[in-house]
């Protein structure tokens, strides 16, 4: 009975899954998100088409969660393969079939890939 948690209150709106704090105080997403970037990165390449009307998506994941670091390799990326794309979370992605392109892009900038 002590740790009772409260599942659904009108008080508050929505509430974070993750934390049970309301969305607007959440304490686990301000958490590590200026995460340090390590030397030396290993990326999960990946393609996804699920819930995107047949779209092919080419998923760059297992990155550190660091804003800054995500934007500006997502512009390296888009500006390397000719594509639009997004950040989600601790992942990249970017439109069409590009997984060569983003593994050549990666290992010269000396990252491991794998996938």
């Amino acid at each position: 009975m002590a740790d009772r948690r409260l599942v659904y209150s009108t008080k508050f709106g929505r509430v974070c899954p993750g934390c049970g704090w309301p969305t607007g105080e959440c304490r686990c997403s301000s958490r590590s998100t200026n995460a340090p970037v390590p030397p030396r990165l290993v990326a999960k390449l990946r393609i996804e088409k699920a819930g995107r009307g047949g779209k092919t998506v080419t998923v760059v994941d297992g990155l550190p969660r660091n804003e800054v670091f995500l934007r500006e390799l997502l512009q390296e990326l888009k500006r390397a393969c000719g594509c639009g794309g997004a950040v989600r979370e601790t992942a990249i992605e970017l439109q069409g079939d590009l997984r060569d392109r983003v593994r050549d892009h990666l290992t010269g900038k000396g990252h491991a890939v794998k996938g």
